[in-house]
């Protein structure tokens, strides 16, 4: 029986505990945008591939979040993976009351009148198909209809609580 590595003290599961853990998880930084009354948008750390063959992606978002009431009707959304030259766009989609698509946002209205942020890595409009419900978030699956992979610069990473850019 081989001897196992020092595991550390555990302790009881708690929402500090799940914080604590992922903050050593490095994430892409991607913006989910959506159209209603006006455009809304959000940072998310937790856009995931779930399926190729249909193509399907998910992401979580938080029913206390501004942009839910939208996004809970919302047909179509915009999900857009930054570069690391874009920390202060999603600083800006991350801070609560900010002016997302204000004058310093690059942003257009794309295929579904969903918001298309400028300059970013690669972006999708996608079908929303499910909103299932996770404790106080909502997990969204959409199939992309559209999108553009080929934009400039590398990507932004989200760990220890900043946004970092690939080290060489």
């Amino acid at each position: 029986m081989t001897a196992s590595p020092d595991l550390g003290t555990p302790r009881t599961a708690t929402p500090d505990l799940l914080r604590a853990v992922f903050r050593q998880h490095a994430a892409g930084v991607a913006v989910i945008t959506a159209q209603g009354a006006r455009p809304v948008g959000f940072t998310a750390t937790s856009l995931t591939s779930v399926a190729a063959d249909p193509p399907l992606l998910s992401f979580g978002v938080g029913t206390a979040a501004s942009s839910w009431p939208t996004l809970a009707d919302a047909e179509h959304v915009g999900v857009h993976i930054l570069g690391e030259h874009q920390q202060e766009l999603a600083a800006t989609f991350a801070r609560s009351g900010a002016d997302r698509f204000g004058p310093a946002t690059s942003w257009r209205s794309g295929p579904e009148g969903v918001p298309l942020l400028g300059g970013v890595l690669s972006w999708l409009v996608c079908k929303v198909v499910a909103r299932v419900p996770a404790g106080d978030h909502r997990i969204v699956l959409a199939q992309p209809v559209v999108g553009d992979p080929a934009g400039p610069g590398r990507p932004l990473l989200y760990h220890q609580g900043r946004f970092n850019a690939l080290r060489d």
